[in-house]
C-alpha cells in the first residue's frame, strides 16, 4: 500500500471533485504525520477497481461517498421510547442535549400490533417496551418542543408503518411544516416480521400492498424521507448468521423492488431512497468485512439486475449493536461489547448508529446509561481515528479474504431463495434455517466452544444491580383516561366518515396514506385505522398456526 493520496494516481477524478469539504483542513497523527482521506495501491489495477474501487463509486466496497466520515460523521441516532409520549419526549430532549444528532422511536407492542391502550389485548403491556402511540394527540406530546423540520426522525414500526407515518404528516400539516422538508425513515419492512420477530397483522399480499402505498406517497410527497429501512437486525436478533443476515435482508429487499415495479412505479423513483438496518456483533473485523460485503452485493444486485444509476446502488444502512450479545451477568461488561461493535459499525462504514446501553439485558436504559451509550459513539468519532481516513482496514488479507467469503455465501443463499421462487414464498425457508444457526450457537455457547465473559467463562457472582422501572399499571390507566377523552371530545361522525373512506380504498386500488391522513386529523385512533383495515383483508394465519 502506498502513503500517497489515491486520488492523485485515480484516472477518473469525478467523484472527488463532487467531493466537497472536509471537517478539518489537516488531519495528522501524534507525530504530525499527516493523514490522507484514502489509502492504496499506487497502480489500480482492473481487479482492484472491480471488487474495491473508490469511495462514492461502484462497487462501493470502500464506502458510498468520496469522503465518508473525513466530510460527515455518521449520524448518532439512539433508539428510544418507553411509556407515555410525555416520558419519551423528556429522553429525546435529554439526548438531543447530550449531542444526539437524529431521533428514533421505539413503540410498545400494543403500537406495533395495530391496537389501542385500552383494547382488551393491550392490558399488561402499554408503555413496556416502547411508548405507546394511539392518536395525533399522543404524536403532539411525543413531538413537542422538537422542530420536524431540522431533526431527523427513524421510527422502528412495520404492520402499523402507514398509521405512524400518516400520523406524522399530519402533525407536520399541523404546524404548517412543508411536507417536501421532512426527513427520516419508517422501517415498513413486513417480510423479516413473519419469520424473525412477529408483529405482523395482515396476510402477505396487503401488506406488501402497504409498503408500496408507501414507497408512492413518499416519491411523490415526501422525497427526502425513507419509505423503508430493510431490517436485517431482526432476522440476525432471531440467531442468523452474517452472511444470513445479507442474504435474507436483500431477499426481502429484492421483493419489495419487484412489488413496486409491478405497482407501476419507476426504479429511480424509490431505490436511492431505500434504506437498510444491520446489527453489529462482537466479532470485530467479520462485522466489518460483513457491511463491506453488503455494500458491494447490494450495488451489483441493482446494477446487474435492475439497470439501476449509481445512486440507486448505493447501499444506505443504519447499525444497532447487538441487543442478543449483552449478558445480565456482569452487565458493566456489555460497555465494551458495544464499544467493539460500534467500532466495527464505523470502521464498516455505516451511514447512522445506535449503540446499546449497558442495563438493556435487565431493564429500559437509564438516563445515565444511556447517556453513556451515546458518549461512546462520541469518544470512537473524536478520539479513535476511526474518521481520520476513509476505509481505514481496506486492503487488509484479512478483512479481503473475509468480505469476499461472506458475499459469496450470501450470494449463495439468494440463489435458493430464487429457486423457491422469491421472499414472500419463502418464509419458512427463512425461519428453518435461522432456528438451526441459533440452535447451533446456544449449542456451542453451552459446550464452551463459543466463549462469553460472564457467562461460561470468568463467571462471577455479583448480585444484578438494583434497577428502577417504571409503574407500569399507573401508566396504563392514565393512558386509558387519555383515550377516553379523546373519545369524548372528538367529532364521531368526521371520524366514521373517515374509517368509511379508508374501508373504501383498502377495497380498491387507492393508496392508502391520503385517507389515513384525513382520519388521523379527525383524531381517528390508530386501533380504529387498524380494525377497518382488518375487517376488509383479514389477518396472518402462519402456516403452523
Amino acid at each position: 500500500m502506498d502513503r500517497e493520496r489515491v486520488r492523485r494516481e485515480r484516472t477518473s477524478p469525478e467523484p472527488v471533485r463532487l467531493a466537497g469539504a472536509e471537517r478539518r483542513v489537516r488531519v495528522a497523527t501524534t507525530d504530525d504525520v499527516e493523514i490522507d482521506r484514502l489509502y492504496g495501491p499506487r497502480e489500480p489495477g482492473a481487479e482492484y477497481r472491480e471488487k474495491l474501487g473508490f469511495p462514492g463509486e461502484p462497487p462501493f466496497t470502500r464506502g458510498i461517498q468520496p469522503t465518508m466520515y473525513r466530510g460527515r460523521l455518521w449520524t448518532m441516532r439512539q433508539y428510544a421510547g418507553f411509556g407515555t409520549a410525555e416520558a419519551t419526549n423528556q429522553r429525546y430532549r435529554y439526548l438531543l442535549d447530550a449531542g444526539q444528532t437524529g431521533l428514533s422511536v421505539a413503540f410498545d407492542l400494543p403500537t406495533q400490533m395495530g391496537y389501542d391502550s385500552d383494547h382488551p389485548m393491550a392490558h399488561g403491556e402499554v408503555g413496556r417496551v416502547g411508548v405507546a402511540v394511539a392518536s395525533i394527540d399522543d404524536l403532539r406530546t411525543l413531538f413537542a418542543d422538537i422542530p420536524l423540520d431540522q431533526v431527523s426522525v427513524s421510527m422502528t414500526i412495520n404492520a402499523t408503518a402507514a398509521v405512524l407515518l400518516a400520523g406524522y404528516v399530519a402533525l407536520a400539516d399541523e404546524r404548517a411544516i412543508p411536507r417536501a422538508r421532512l426527513a427520516g425513515t419508517i422501517q415498513n419492512d413486513i417480510l423479516k416480521e413473519y419469520f424473525a420477530r412477529g408483529t405482523y397483522i395482515y396476510p402477505v399480499a396487503p401488506s406488501l400492498r402497504l409498503v408500496t402505498d408507501c414507497f408512492s406517497f413518499c416519491a411523490r410527497e415526501i422525497p427526502r424521507w425513507n419509505p423503508i429501512s430493510i431490517s436485517g437486525y431482526h432476522i440476525r436478533e432471531a440467531g442468523a448468521t452474517a452472511a444470513q443476515e445479507i442474504a435474507f435482508t436483500f431477499a426481502d429487499a429484492i421483493e419489495y423492488v419487484e412489488r413496486a415495479l409491478a405497482r407501476g412505479l419507476e426504479l429511480e423513483q424509490f431505490a436511492p431512497r431505500l434504506s437498510f438496518f444491520f446489527a453489529a456483533h462482537n466479532n470485530l473485523f467479520e462485522e466489518a468485512a460483513k457491511f463491506r460485503a453488503a455494500r458491494r452485493l447490494w450495488g451489483r444486485i441493482i446494477r446487474e439486475r435492475y439497470h439501476g444509476s449509481p445512486e440507486a446502488q448505493r447501499l444506505r444502512f443504519h447499525t444497532q449493536t447487538g441487543g442478543v450479545t449483552l449478558t445480565a451477568q456482569q452487565p458493566l461488561n456489555n460497555v465494551v461489547r458495544v464499544t467493539v461493535q460500534a467500532l466495527a459499525a464505523t470502521l464498516g462504514g455505516t451511514q447512522s448508529l445506535h449503540t446499546n446501553a449497558f442495563d438493556e439485558a435487565l431493564a429500559l436504559p437509564s438516563p445515565e446509561s444511556a447517556r453513556l451509550a451515546l458518549r461512546t459513539q462520541q469518544i470512537i468519532a473524536a478520539e479513535s481515528g476511526v474518521a481520520d481516513t476513509v476505509d481505514p482496514l481496506g486492503g487488509s488479507y484479512y478483512v479481503e479474504a473475509l468480505t469476499d467469503a461472506l458475499e459469496a455465501q450470501a450470494q449463495r443463499y439468494l440463489g435458493k431463495v430464487a429457486e423457491l421462487g422469491g421472499a414472500a414464498r419463502a418464509l419458512t425457508f427463512f425461519q428453518e434455517e435461522i432456528s438451526r444457526a441459533a440452535y447451533a450457537h446456544q449449542l456451542a455457547v453451552e459446550s464452551g466452544d463459543r466463549e462469553v465473559i460472564g457467562v461460561n467463562l470468568h463467571q462471577g457472582d455479583e448480585p444484578p444491580p438494583d434497577l428502577a422501572r417504571p409503574a407500569y399499571g399507573e401508566l396504563e390507566a392514565d393512558q386509558r383516561q387519555r383515550l377516553a377523552r379523546l373519545r369524548a371530545e372528538r367529532d364521531a361522525g368526521a371520524v366514521a366518515r373517515s374509517l368509511a373512506q379508508i374501508r373504501a380504498a383498502a377495497t380498491g386500488e387507492q393508496n392508502l396514506l391520503p385517507p389515513m391522513i384525513e382520519a388521523v386529523h379527525a383524531r381517528a385512533t390508530l386501533g380504529e385505522i387498524s380494525d377497518t383495515l382488518r375487517a376488509v383483508w383479514g389477518v396472518y394465519q402462519s402456516a403452523t398456526g
